[in-house]
């Protein structure tokens, strides 16, 4: 691999990650961080590229195109199937799939309706539809356009963003206020939490798949230099990752005085592009946003339907894009402030479970791989993140939550760090034990 082919292959990592939530996240960090903004994007870059970068080296070590399903299958190969397909579910038609259209709408679609239009329910609807009729046509063979379109679209929503971060500095918005909420104590661990709202990790642990098939044309077919490979891809894509997080938390921190506090970052992207460069920046946005989201639908749509028909064969490929566009289409419709709220539950459940599964794939041989070590490291990261999850649900637990608050960094949101290497060592003294006997 030369250096512009890793750096190539840097780009396409990049560009399979710049979608919806890598958008619309930090300016609302921004806003709610305020004068503890670096504190909160040193904690935010952690789950968001630090641990992606981790995900993607994971895959690579363990190789084949099934990476995924390979490492959690390394607990039980029912847990590996089903455990893949949470995450193809969650990335796809129940949380990422969506986000591309409310994303697209909220950008691209409300800057230019009426204040009327924009309370009504049909103006997403029928966007929802029309983006997702789009979707499925280009879905059923998605390659050679899906491939242009990134090439193109990738260096200008990059171009874009670049463009608003370097006016914003030049002539900012306004200046930097108070932090809010949780970020005014803890904005460290509390922006490390909204990292999951990304997803990058969970994505990451698809796209590592990708990016190996992509060295494997390239000739690129032993683990070590797969991993040297993919190292050098994913500090290109962490780099432009980090510009793009950097750059729109500072938007959204100096935006409060102008445009005030917003429910989502789609809305305080949109209405800062206006204010620095006018009505002609909120066209371009709108136009690059929703092109860039279509783009990352339909390669989430196929890669779901792919991997549903390898596994369950007695549908379709087509049949199974048809599915997950449709059903994608009616979870769209709850809106993007609704649908980040319903997926925070969720992700707080399946994140942890994902990094600690994604963390024990580099450590494994010293253990012998027993699936011992797995299930109880595992089971305790879960116990933990479940119950995180429902009470951030606003599900009553109290019970359970009240005996988990004791653990170390609890109130932090992470308590299931500790458990988790808890159980894992534990896993290792009882295999270590069972080898000796035998």
């Amino acid at each position: 691999m030369t250096l512009r082919k890793n750096f190539l292959i840097g780009l396409m990592l990049f560009a399979l990650f710049l979608g919806a939530g890598n958008i619309i996240f930090p300016p609302s960090l921004g806003q709610l961080a305020g004068e503890n903004l670096l504190i909160a994007m040193a904690g935010f870059l952690i789950t968001a590229v630090g641990l992606p970068l981790i995900a993607v080296l994971a895959i690579a070590n363990a190789g084949g195109h099934s990476g995924l399903q390979t490492i959690a299958g390394r607990v039980h190969p029912v847990f590996g199937i089903v455990f893949t397909m949470i995450i193809y579910m969650a990335i796809g038609p129940f949380f990422g799939i969506p986000r591309t259209a409310t994303v697209s709408y909220e950008i691209g679609v409300v800057p230019f309706l009426s204040d009327r239009a924009v309370l009504s329910d049909w103006p997403l609807a029928l966007f929802t539809i029309f983006f997702f009729l789009m979707t499925i046509a280009l879905a059923l063979n998605p390659a050679k356009l899906v491939d242009r379109i990134g090439k193109v679209l990738t260096p200008v929503l990059f171009i874009v963003i670049s463009s608003l971060a370097i006016k914003s500095i030049l002539t900012p918005i306004g200046t930097i206020g108070q932090a809010k909420e949780a970020y005014a104590t803890h904005p460290f661990f509390r922006s490390f939490v909204e990292g999951y709202l990304t997803m990058d990790v969970i994505a990451a642990l698809v796209f590592g798949i990708v990016i190996v098939n992509a060295l494997k044309v390239e000739g690129v077919t032993k683990k070590g230099p797969i991993l040297k490979a993919m190292m050098v891809a994913g500090l290109v894509a962490a780099a432009g990752l980090t510009f793009v997080y950097v750059s729109l938390s500072y938007i959204g921190a100096t935006s409060v005085d102008v445009i005030g506090m917003q429910e989502n970052g789609g809305a305080i992207l949109s209405l800062a592009s206006t204010v620095l460069y006018g009505s002609a920046g909120t066209t371009i946005l709108a136009v690059t946003i929703i092109f860039a989201c279509l783009t990352t639908s339909i390669g989430l749509v196929s890669a779901c339907a792919q991997f549903f028909n390898e596994i369950f064969p007695v549908l379709s490929y087509k049949i199974y894009v048809l599915i997950f566009a449709g059903f994608s289409a009616i979870i769209a419709n709850v809106g993007l402030t609704e649908l980040i709220a319903i997926s925070l539950p969720i992700l707080m459940m399946i994140y942890p479970i994902a990094i600690v599964l994604m963390l024990m794939s580099f450590i494994d041989k010293s253990f012998g791989r027993k699936p011992i070590v797995y299930i109880l490291a595992l089971s305790a990261t879960a116990i933990v993140s479940i119950f995180d999850g429902l009470l951030v649900a606003e599900i009553d637990v109290k019970p359970v939550t009240k005996l988990l608050a004791h653990l170390p960094l609890y109130e932090q949101k992470i308590g299931w760090l500790v458990p988790a290497i808890s159980g894992g060592l534990l896993g290792a003294i009882i295999s270590f034990f069972q080898k000796n006997r035998n």
